[in-house]
């Protein structure tokens, strides 16, 4: 559950950009979609110890003569199981984009009153304003691929989100995964969980990030329309959910390449 609300979370950080052109304030809407995103990173250091309890139990077993394939196995389908999890976190919070674009309307209203972050989120828990987003709860239409052409939204800035989504959806689990297959380098193999998922924020900074940040700014001077806002966030919804698809497939090839890497860094200290 808690790969969901975390993909959720950040899927749903994306309606940041659609706001800042609805209400012109950017700046804020940049701030808020960072807060967001930084939040579901930190829940992603609660959910790092639980795979580490479950690694514990799995590397133990596989120590045990004639245990050491099945649980590997299972451990594996553990594995594929919180991706999926992330799955269908991504489709919850692409689903639930035209809420989270309304409820960051109220954000960035509420944080322009109190001029104060904290407060404005403090209204999140309000019963009204929970009462207010629940009572306009919003869906993508039906007909999202025919209203939003593809061909608004430059390739790369999809492609390069496919691949972003898939490396952070794949890679501390496949940390995880590695250290299970080649016990005899698991701390190494544990350490490059960090590693992965830097390199994972390094691509969404110079491929994603400012892509999308460029069509907001044209969209605020008037260089494109809203309509095309909508459709980039549409789409980096629709590819996020293929990313983490995209994940189950780069998984145990990742766990492999991340437990040979191990064997290789613990050999050159030899």
């Amino acid at each position: 559950m808690l790969n969901v609300f975390i993909n959720a979370l950040l899927i749903g950080a994306y309606a940041a950009r659609l706001a800042g052109v609805t209400t012109g304030r950017v700046g804020t809407s940049i701030s808020l979609f960072n807060l967001f995103a930084t939040a579901s990173r930190f829940a992603n250091m609660f959910y790092a110890p639980m795979l580490g309890s479950i690694s514990d139990a799995a590397g133990r077993a596989v120590r045990v003569p004639g245990l050491a394939g099945p649980e590997v196995a299972q451990y594996a389908m553990q594995m594929r199981a919180i991706v999926f999890a992330g799955t269908l976190g991504a489709l919850l919070g692409a689903i639930l984009l035209p809420t989270f674009a309304y409820a960051f309307l109220r954000g960035v209203g509420a944080f322009e009153r109190r001029g104060s972050l904290p407060h404005a989120l403090a209204r999140i828990v309000d019963p009204k304003v929970l009462g207010d987003v629940l009572r306009t709860l919003r869906f993508p239409p039906l007909d999202l691929f025919r209203k939003f052409s593809i061909r608004d939204v430059p390739a790369k800035l999809l492609i390069g989100n496919v691949i972003v989504t898939g490396i952070y959806a794949a890679g501390v689990v496949a940390a995880y995964l590695a250290s299970v297959i080649r016990p005899d380098v698991a701390r190494t193999a544990l350490s490059a969980s960090g590693l992965v998922n830097g390199v994972a924020t390094i691509a969404f900074t110079l491929i994603v990030d400012p892509t999308s940040a460029l069509i907001v700014d044209k969209a605020v001077k008037g260089e494109r329309s809203l309509h095309d806002v909508k459709t980039m966030v549409a789409y980096l919804g629709v590819t996020a959910v293929l990313g983490t698809l995209a994940a189950q497939l780069i998984l145990w090839p990742a766990a492999l390449f991340i437990g040979e890497a191990a064997h290789l860094i613990n050999l050159g200290r030899h």
